[in-house]
């Protein structure tokens, strides 16, 4: 990050400054020692400026006593590295056809290129970060996803190596945490013959979170949060209000994995999900520490 893209605060006196830190305090205090499971996605993931915030406010939620979990994507990414080799991807019902030379393209932008860059602004930024894929300490088992067709359930779409999964074991995650490390993990995962399978980085961030007992679950999404179908923000929504915005349309495309991920962890005892702007700077300290409202929070009741 350049020094003319840093913001000037030289014009807030020590005393606002000071006034500023302590309102995060209560919230500091709240989440000390609670778990947050992070979805790293989007523009906060493709903008220089963004990622540098996103590593500094994940090593600074850190330091305070919380424990940060990321779970990242990487679609952009995969896109561009399949082009190099003259594929293009296609997606049924948002998810990606996965045929065997793609799964070798995916594993290797997101367990490698994607991840090392991920892990690499956290440390540079203070932290202790260690990436992972489902297959470190046996965490993420899957199985096919069989996905049937919304519009004519009777319908199954092949979409190749892409998994459902059947069951995480946290225990290397938890291991991390209480040594003072920062887990990044690729949503990959195994299947019982050992196969390889892309899981939807969303769905693997709400398991995650339900596995854990996350105190939030967070969504860095390239949207303002939940919008209704005039295009207006709501800022606080509960599991059915969210179910009424399903039935009646509201919510589709690529919100739906989201959405139905965020409502599963909600349900599941996640005791709060936001889904946040992550085209904002510093947008997920402004959720988590501040009264502002900087996406959607879905209620666990």
């Amino acid at each position: 990050m350049t020094e003319a893209a840093v913001p000037d605060l030289a014009h807030i006196s020590p005393r606002d400054k000071a006034e500023i830190l302590a309102q995060a305090l209560p919230y500091i205090r709240k989440f000390h020692g609670k778990t947050l499971v992070i979805k790293y996605g989007g523009n906060a993931m493709t903008d220089p400026a963004l990622q540098q915030d996103f590593a500094e406010d994940v090593v600074l939620l850190k330091l305070v006593g919380m424990n940060p979990v990321v779970v990242h994507g990487g679609g952009p990414q995969i896109d561009e590295a399949l082009a190099k080799i003259g594929k293009k991807g296609t997606f049924i019902q948002g998810m990606r056809v996965t045929d065997a030379e793609t799964m070798e393209v995916v594993e290797w932008v997101l367990a490698g290129q994607v991840q090392q860059d991920i892990v690499g602004l956290i440390n540079f930024a203070g932290g202790k970060a260690v990436g992972l894929t489902g297959r470190d300490g046996g965490m993420i088992r899957a199985r096919k996803l069989r996905m049937r067709d919304r519009a004519n359930p009777e319908v199954e779409h092949d979409v190749g190596q892409v998994g459902e999964i059947e069951s995480i074991d946290p225990a290397v995650v938890k291991a991390l945490q209480d040594d003072q490390f920062i887990p990044v993990i690729s949503p990959l995962g195994f299947g019982e013959d050992n196969e390889n399978f892309n899981i939807n980085a969303d769905v693997v961030a709400g398991k995650l979170a339900e596995v854990l007992k996350a105190e939030k679950l967070v969504l860095l999404t390239n949207t303002p949060g939940v919008l209704n179908k005039a295009g207006e923000l709501l800022t606080d929504l509960s599991a059915r209000e969210i179910d009424e915005m399903f039935a009646d349309g509201s919510i589709s495309g690529g919100m739906l994995p989201k959405i139905s991920s965020a409502l599963d962890a909600a349900r599941s005892g996640v005791n709060s999900v936001h889904i946040i702007d992550g085209r904002i700077p510093h947008a997920m300290l402004l959720e988590i520490l501040t009264e502002q409202a900087f996406g959607t929070m879905i209620r666990s009741h």
